[in-house]
């Protein structure tokens, strides 16, 4: 099945994505469940931290990360992609700022679902931005 999206779903699915970084800052960690369904597959395997798979997981590494967690999460350059078989890709960027004020970069590359309780996201690589221009050269 093809989802063609609505204004409003675009909408809903942008402010899903933006309400990661106030969750996690806020450790409001209990509220996962309003991003994510309950098997969400949460890849970190650019950060040695394999795939988590169920929000309970996600969670207790959030927590186990402890004091290395970015006290700010922010989310930009959203673009949501149709698909089929019922779910939307969405690739954005994230700025991570650490305590000590450095910063790391990342881009999401998410896939979501609609629920009976709205837009959820089933699926999220994490990727880390270490080299510029993803490594492309003049030849």
């Amino acid at each position: 099945m093809y989802v063609a999206l609505a204004p409003e779903d675009r909408l809903a699915i942008s402010e899903l994505v933006s309400l990661h970084g106030h969750l996690v800052d806020d450790g409001s960690l209990e509220r996962l469940e309003e991003l994510f369904t309950a098997d969400v597959v949460y890849d970190l395997a650019d950060f040695g931290q394999g795939r988590l798979v169920g929000v309970a997981a996600f969670r207790e590494a959030a927590l186990a990360l402890g004091t290395a967690n970015p006290v700010a999460h922010h989310v930009t350059n959203i673009v949501i992609t149709e698909s089929a078989r019922g779910q939307v890709r969405i690739r954005s960027k994230g700025l991570g700022v650490k305590a000590d004020g450095s910063c790391g970069s990342v881009s999401y590359d998410d896939v979501a679902v609609r629920t009976r309780d709205g837009w959820r996201i089933c699926h999220r690589k994490v990727s880390a931005r270490r080299t510029p221009l993803n490594g492309v050269t003049q030849p």
